[in-house]
């Protein structure tokens, strides 16, 4: 087990929200960061976890954070040199980053989170209810960076950790193509995926966790938060859009406003499939949900001459999830997107299976590369506790933005794509189980046409049409 002290924080740290990814990162904290429990404090709408935050002797406050009450509630733990771990839902990231950054105490979360019916609500335009229209507001926060404390936002596995992951897969592939890269800066790290000829990246992920209890009517099932999922679910569909696409969806839109490296479908995530591949699980039919990485990683990546756009991949999230995940987004869908009455996140309830979760960069002369974790139930229970294999994916993850913040405390506003891959992954792979890169010849145009014709464009095997199931 690594139990490595990574930093001694003289601070306070104050976690908000305390479901699945909460009580799955608190033993990590306590193991790698030199801080008494008594300094740490819990502030959640609901009794979850209660017991944990017992065991480890650490500050319980059940209060739901609204609009109104926030500053009150947090005014009494936040101060200068302290560190804000959000990992709530429905708690407005950007009002938390603004408020952090007010009191001096340095913020970390897994997503960009905006006040209760923010995602859903139909009084607010498709368009402002997209990850691109909050992440255009977060980073409007940028103009204010100047020696201001470390905020680093949406730095979970994915978004997160997937992003170190691209870029140690660009590294892979550059090594076994014989070309010489040693990135630097962003346009850097653009230029080598333009010169490799990656014109796509999907974060592929599969999700083969058991439970031992079979998912009821009227209930929906998850690995991790039901109302994160639900939430990220009902968004509209959004991926990064990049310059080697011809074909323009039919129900796809751009924005009118911020860096117009993405686009959005009118239709939900959870109901949008997407072809892909991981090693494991080889073929998959993913979910196309909006993530925050999707975004961030294109307009990373892009490179301009001048004031046009010469190069930038698509890059979209592919998620399957559990089976019992899928069968709760398939009820929902029937449901007219009404959340089911009872939720439940798989825990110790677990029996078998791993969480596959990688990148996979393709359009390269050998194809496609995929890289990332196959982590496993029984491999992350033995790592850390209350942790499955989602989980701690997420935990390890939030551990490692949360150490390189205290190192570097004054860096203002920033997102995973902007951080130290390296130093990043050195703290993350103890914990990932088997961490693989491997080439394949498939294409989501393989094994195509055996049952109906299809409208397919065959000269270029990755375009989107060729990705999305119409």
């Amino acid at each position: 087990m690594n139990d490595k002290v990574y930093f001694e924080f003289p601070g306070r740290i104050v976690l908000i929200g305390f479901g699945s990814i909460g009580q799955g990162v608190l033993p990590l904290i306590l193991r790698h960061i030199a801080i008494r429990p008594e300094r740490i404090s819990i502030v959640t709408a609901d009794d979850r976890g209660r017991k944990v935050a017992e065991e480890y002797g650490v500050k319980f406050v059940k209060e739901a954070l609204t609009r109104e009450n926030f500053r009150r509630i947090l005014d009494v733990n936040i101060g200068r040199g302290d560190f804000v771990l959000n990992v709530s839902v429905d708690v407005s990231s950007i009002a938390l980053v603004k408020y952090c950054r007010e009191r001096g105490a340095m913020y970390l979360d897994t997503c960009i989170e905006p006040w209760e019916g923010g995602y859903t609500s139909p009084t607010i335009s498709i368009a402002k209810r997209t990850n691109y229209a909050l992440r255009e507001e977060a980073i409007a926060l940028k103009g204010g960076n100047a020696r201001t404390p470390t905020a680093i936002i949406t730095h979970g596995a994915n978004p997160g950790l997937v992003s170190h992951f691209v870029k140690q897969a660009l590294l892979n592939i550059a090594g076994d193509l014989g070309v010489e890269a040693a990135p630097g800066c962003r346009e850097e790290w653009g230029r080598l995926a333009q010169k490799l000829g990656v014109t796509t990246i999907h974060i592929a992920e599969r999700d083969t966790q058991v439970s031992s209890r079979p998912k009821r009517p009227n209930e929906f099932v998850n690995t991790w938060s039901v109302d994160g999922f639900v939430g990220e679910g009902s968004q509209p569909a959004e991926l990064g859009w990049g310059t080697n696409e011809r074909n323009f969806p039919r129900d796809g839109k751009r924005h009118d406003f911020g860096c117009g490296a993405a686009i959005y479908l009118t239709q939900p995530g959870a109901a949008t499939r997407v072809r892909t591949w991981t090693p494991k699980a080889q073929n998959i039919m993913g979910y196309l949900i909006t993530h925050g990485e999707s975004i961030s990683i294109a307009d990373y990546l892009t490179v301009k001459e001048g004031t046009n756009i010469a190069y930038r991949p698509t890059v979209h999230y592919a998620y399957h999830p559990s089976d019992a995940a899928v069968l709760s987004v398939h009820e929902l869908q029937g449901r007219n997107w009404q959340l089911q009455d009872e939720k439940r996140i798989m825990t110790d309830d677990i029996v078998s299976g791993i969480d596959e979760l990688g990148v996979l960069l393709a359009g390269h002369k050998k194809n496609a590369y995929w890289y990332g974790s196959q982590l496993s139930v029984e491999e992350a229970r033995r790592l850390a506790p209350h942790n499955q294999a989602t989980s701690l994916q997420v935990t390890v993850s939030c551990l490692a933005g949360m150490i390189w913040a205290m190192e570097n405390p004054n860096r203002g506003l920033l997102e995973p794509d902007e951080l130290d891959h390296r130093r990043m992954l050195e703290i993350c792979m103890p914990y990932l189980g088997p961490v693989v890169g491997e080439y394949t010849d498939w294409t989501p145009l393989s094994d195509r046409e055996r049952l109906f014709p299809e409208d397919i464009d065959k000269s270029d095997p990755w375009q989107f049409k060729n990705v999305r199931v119409f």
